[in-house]
């Protein structure tokens, strides 16, 4: 592969680790992924681009206490980080702390109020609490921002958006009731 052949040949570019680990995680190659961006962090455990992969990677595999360990550390580097905030939302979510998911999904849509996932991850975080109400005004604002979100043929995307099947399952809930 051109992507591996390429880090190889400059093994101090973190950006070619980046790119090679998030091509291996859209191909379905987590361990391998993994391994390419733990190798990114141990070259520079401070590089939130890595972090933000790595966690990502984390997140989808279900490794959830990874998941936040590692867009935790992303999000001190780098205060203003949408991702680690909005993927923190989806693994609290799923480690059914729902107040940290609303607050790091809140963190999300102030810092990115223009992205429906955020909006999405903050209803179903509210939803998951039983607040239903403040779960239908965040997925109203979604639905603002991109109409699709009013069809529940177009939520089966949020899979490539870090969503869970089961977070998508709720989506379609928060869907029904708006």
């Amino acid at each position: 592969m051109a992507l591996e052949k390429s880090v190889q040949l400059d093994p101090t570019h973190l950006s070619g680790y980046v790119i090679l680990g998030w091509t291996q995680h859209l191909a379905g190659q987590a361990t391998a992924a993994t391994t390419t961006l733990q190798t990114a962090l141990q070259r520079d455990p401070n590089h939130v681009p890595a972090l933000n992969a790595l966690g990502i990677v984390y997140l989808v595999s279900g490794q959830l206490e990874q998941a936040v360990a590692t867009h935790t550390q992303a999000a001190q580097l780098q205060p203003d980080n949408e991702i680690a905030y909005y993927n923190l939302s989806l693994a609290y979510q799923r480690l059914q702390q729902y107040e940290r998911a609303i607050e790091t999904a809140v963190k999300a849509t102030q810092l990115e109020p223009e992205n429906p996932h955020p909006w999405v991850a903050l209803a179903i975080a509210h939803w998951s609490k039983g607040d239903r109400s403040a779960a239908q005004t965040a997925y109203t604002r979604a639905i603002e921002l991109d109409s699709g979100y009013g069809d529940r043929a177009y939520l089966s995307h949020l899979k490539e958006a870090g969503f869970s099947p089961d977070q998508i399952q709720l989506t379609e809930q928060v869907l029904q009731v708006n």
